[in-house]
């Protein structure tokens, strides 16, 4: 065995181990949770439910589905309160190799992605479900039997969440895109008018065909944009006046 492999081979262990160990984390969380399994899908359905007519209830159409969708619900929460761990391990297994100014950017980074992340998750839960529901169970003609399958419930509030989670990485991902050097600040601020736009194509494809929830989901990603472009700013700012000082 080669000098070189014996290195390739350590490296493949420290992942699997950290891999093992963020596994680890999602079994022992969703045991935890798996008891409450019930209760956080009626949690989930909360703004459905209160909007639902007199007349109107949640079905289940599949044999397991009673079973196998709050087991669902409940794996995914357990993905999502173990990622701050699992983004641990991977800075853990990675750091060794970066340069020390990579190294000043990538905690804070690391710390505002996972931030923004739950953030974008709150707010498609307190603010754009209710307003999505809302329209869905106001729009149907009269006559019809409003009864959602518990199943599609849970799909369709999945995709809003992550949309909106990874629609929140958006000022990250502007200040990557600058730090790399893909782009620059001012050519982002002459695209402004482009970027305006395309965050409403982006809330008419992910949203229902409405204006509000539209407007919902464009202007906080427009003002997030903005606050990226604002942070890679004030950092080459700052760079600039340290070399000038040095």
């Amino acid at each position: 065995m080669t000098d070189q492999e014996l290195p390739l081979i350590a490296h493949l262990v420290e992942l699997r181990n950290r891999l093992l160990r963020a596994v680890l984390l999602v079994l022992v969380i969703f045991a935890g949770l798996f008891y409450f399994a019930n209760d956080l899908y009626l949690i989930l359905v909360e703004p459905l439910s209160v909007l639902m007519p007199v007349e109107g209830q949640m079905i289940a159409t599949g044999v397991a589905s009673p079973f196998l969708v709050p087991f669902k619900l409940t794996f995914v929460l357990a993905v999502l309160a173990a990622v701050p761990f699992i983004l641990h391990q991977i800075w853990a297994f990675i750091s060794p190799g970066l340069y020390q100014h990579e190294k000043k950017f990538a905690i804070p980074l690391l710390l505002s992605s996972i931030f923004l992340f739950y953030a974008g998750i709150a707010f498609a839960y307190f603010v754009v479900l209710p307003l999505v529901f809302g329209f869905f169970t106001g729009i149907g003609p009269e006559g019809i039997s409003f009864m959602p399958d518990i199943s599609n419930i849970l799909d369709f509030s999945l995709k809003i969440f992550f949309a909106f989670g990874i629609a929140f990485e958006i000022p990250v991902a502007t200040f990557l895109m600058v730090l790399s050097g893909m782009t620059t600040v001012e050519s982002l601020s002459g695209k402004r008018p482009y970027i305006f736009l395309g965050c409403f194509v982006v809330g008419m494809l992910v949203t229902p065909p409405d204006v509000i929830s539209q407007t919902i989901l464009a202007l906080p990603m427009y003002l997030l944009f903005e606050a990226g472009v604002l942070a890679s700013r004030l950092i080459r700012t700052q760079e600039e006046e340290t070399s000038e000082a040095d």
